[in-house]
């Protein structure tokens, strides 16, 4: 593609932009008062910054042995890119941002302030490699970067050695031999490799050093787990575990070590084994602790064992003997099974959930969720027009309510629908979810009742906006229509008014003009149209409407957008777009994982922005709060939602 995509030609005459999106010429008409642009003309970014605030969510679906305890009273676990540090007592956070793509993995030094994570592969940067980074969780500064170039497709699991005090880290690197290496962290070379070899063609799925036998380390996975020696001369020996040939599980799941030195493992069958110390051989085989697969084993302080399951949700407490006590608890269904158990202080637990949530509480009394996040792609989010809430809705059925100023959820519900987008009306009074069905529900954010359900096509839809006035709905479908609908009892009720045909692709974005008689649109195909509401006619003479005032600028092909466009765009990269109700900023989600922020108007073909990582996924929407005071972001398939103070 060469570089001419983007070369906006600017038509002084008429005040037109011309713009090119791959290939296809977009006109856009300025506002009559528009002073001659030149589009060689680069125009400077915002005066202000954003700065990540807070981070909604969890990656427990698919990640294991990613939640501690560290000293602080935080909890450290990762979602995206993004290593959140969380003090659930005093509710705030922090969060270690070295990381450019999924981190996939976590390990605490045993002095409890040093952590490592482990990263995927990115989207073909240099600085996206896979990857593990060592960091000081106090100060968040960087100690080490290790492995970068050497692994293929990503880190799955990270552990520092406990009986030498920790200079060492080992690593699973997924590649089609599933590469173990050993690393000494500290050299001031940034980390050397002692050694590195083949473990395993199955699935590995943990690994961890002994914690009182220098220089032993145990792997488990598919069909196998492995006692490795690294001796002298850094070579790795390994010896794999020997089951009995009835009780050889599909997976070894978890790996734990109690107080004599002995492993235990838990495996896909339900069972617990206790592996003597020094042996590759079955001490103990606990059979049928739970109905399904055994998804964490953990020794605590006082001795005791604890497992949990990763479908039937409960978590089993033994003695140190692996006798069972009798106690034992249940978490709810709708949190999912046990992803990871982590110990708190005193009798306290946290639960990591296979539904991206968190919960902590005790065996005793019960877990309440610390962290609720989606499961699915995420790409419904909607700021409420006057109070710090926000709504988020996805694939996974959830249309959550959200406090911007307290990070909590004030509640979530199961729609029985995916959901693809989600809207307040104008008052603030009610919420629209548009679902994948083509249908698309009202609900009352305070009892949460749905108040009306309609289908418009078999099409997901894509976007709803109500209008200034209240009095009408636009719902811009996958099918490549514009079902408008007017609005009676304060939301409550809807008479379809018609449909605007015209677009040759599927409806993207949606603005309504402040009056509340026009809307424009964009869709699949990079077309900007606008209609006229009440009766659902295009206007064809776009130029009548150059000085037309819009309630949002969420179409990112527009006049005062053209600047977010990057050189030789892609008319897909950008998902999403959003000005702040002042009029100062506008923001964007793209493709690639990015969150921008211009100075608005974008006019300029070259604007400069800021941009900021941590989704690791496409950003699939981007929304101001009301005050303009934050800006709220939607990663697509990292499942998180990400609030950023506007500086």
């Amino acid at each position: 593609m060469d570089d001419s995509t983007h070369t906006c030609q600017y038509n002084e005459e008429d005040g037109t932009m011309r713009m090119y999106l791959r290939g296809r010429p977009v006109v856009l008409h300025g506002p009559s008062d528009q002073d001659g642009l030149d589009p060689a003309k680069v125009a400077p970014p915002p005066q202000n910054k954003l700065k990540l605030e807070w981070v909604y969510g969890y990656r427990g679906k698919d990640c294991r042995s990613n939640l501690y305890l560290l000293p602080t009273g935080e909890i450290v676990y990762f979602v995206a890119s993004v290593v959140v540090l969380f003090n659930v007592e005093e509710q705030c956070q922090r969060h270690y941002t070295g990381h450019t793509d999924d981190v996939k993995c976590l390990a605490v030094h045993p002095n409890k302030l040093i952590v490592a994570s482990g990263q995927c592969a990115g989207h073909d940067r240099v600085d996206a490699r896979p990857h593990v980074r060592v960091w000081n969780s106090v100060s968040l500064a960087t100690l080490a970067v290790l492995g970068a170039g050497q692994a293929e497709r990503g880190i799955w699991a990270v552990a520092f050695s406990r009986a030498d005090g920790g200079s060492l880290l080992a690593a699973i690197h997924d590649a089609p031999d599933h590469v173990i290496s050993v690393w000494d962290w500290q050299r001031s070379d940034k980390g050397h490799c002692l050694a590195e070899t083949k473990c395993s063609v199955d699935t590995v799925v943990a690994v961890e050093f002994h914690p009182l036998d220098r220089n032993q380390i145990v792997t488990c996975g598919k069909n196998h787990i492995a006692f490795w020696t690294l001796d002298q001369t850094n070579v790795l020996y390994k010896r794999m575990g020997i089951f009995e040939a009835r009780d050889k599980p599909k997976y070894v799941t978890c790996l734990a070590f109690n107080h004599n030195g002995d492993v235990l493992s838990g495996d896909s069958s339900g069972n617990l084994t206790v592996w003597g110390r020094g042996t590759n051989t079955v001490q103990r085989l606990v059979r049928a602790v739970h109905d399904g697969p055994v998804f964490s084993v953990a020794c605590l302080k006082h001795g005791a064992v604890l497992s949990a399951g990763g479908k039937d949700g409960r978590i089993v407490m033994f003695d140190a003997d692996v006798n069972p006590t009798g106690l034992e608890n249940v978490i709810e269904g709708h949190y999912g099974g046990v992803r990871v158990l982590a110990e708190g202080r005193g009798s306290q637990l946290y639960v990591g959930t296979t539904k991206n949530c968190i919960l902590h509480g005790d065996l005793e009394l019960g877990f309440s969720p610390a962290v609720l996040g989606h499961v699915e792609e995420v790409w419904g989010l909607a700021a409420h027009p006057s109070l710090a809430w926000f709504a988020s809705a996805g694939w996974d059925r959830l249309l959550q309510l959200w406090d911007a100023l307290s990070h909590s959820t004030v509640w979530s519900k199961d729609i029985e629908e995916r959901a693809q987008c989600v809207s307040w009306s104008a008052d603030g009074a009610v919420l629209a979810v548009g679902c994948l069905s083509g249908r698309w529900l009202v609900l009352d954010p305070h009892s949460r009742d749905v108040l009306a359900q309609h289908q418009d096509g078999s099409e997901p839809i894509q976007t709803i906006q109500y209008s200034p006035d209240n009095k009408m709905v636009a719902l811009g479908s996958r099918d490549n229509f514009i079902y408008i609908y007017r609005v009676e009892d304060n939301g409550a009720r809807y008479s379809r008014l018609g449909k605007c045909l015209g677009h040759s692709s599927y409806i993207t974005h949606l603005d309504w003009s402040e009056d509340s008689q026009y809307i424009r649109s964009n869709s699949g195909d990079y077309e900007l149209l606008f209609w006229n509401a009440m009766t659902c006619r295009q206007v064809t003479s776009p130029s009548s409407l150059r000085d037309a005032a819009w309630a949002s600028n969420t179409c990112p092909i527009t006049f005062t957008t053209v600047g977010v466009w990057p050189e030789n765009a892609d008319g897909t990269d950008i998902n999403s777009c959003a000005r702040s109700r002042d009029g100062r900023l506008a923001a964007t989600g793209d493709d690639f994982g990015k969150v921008k922020l211009y100075a608005y108007p974008v006019t300029q073909p070259k604007s400069l922005c800021h941009a900021y990582g941590g989704h690791s996924s496409h950003v699939t929407c981007v929304r101001f709060t009301q005050d303009g005071a934050r800006l709220l972001s939607a990663g697509g398939l990292d499942t998180s939602l990400m609030q950023w103070l506007v500086d």
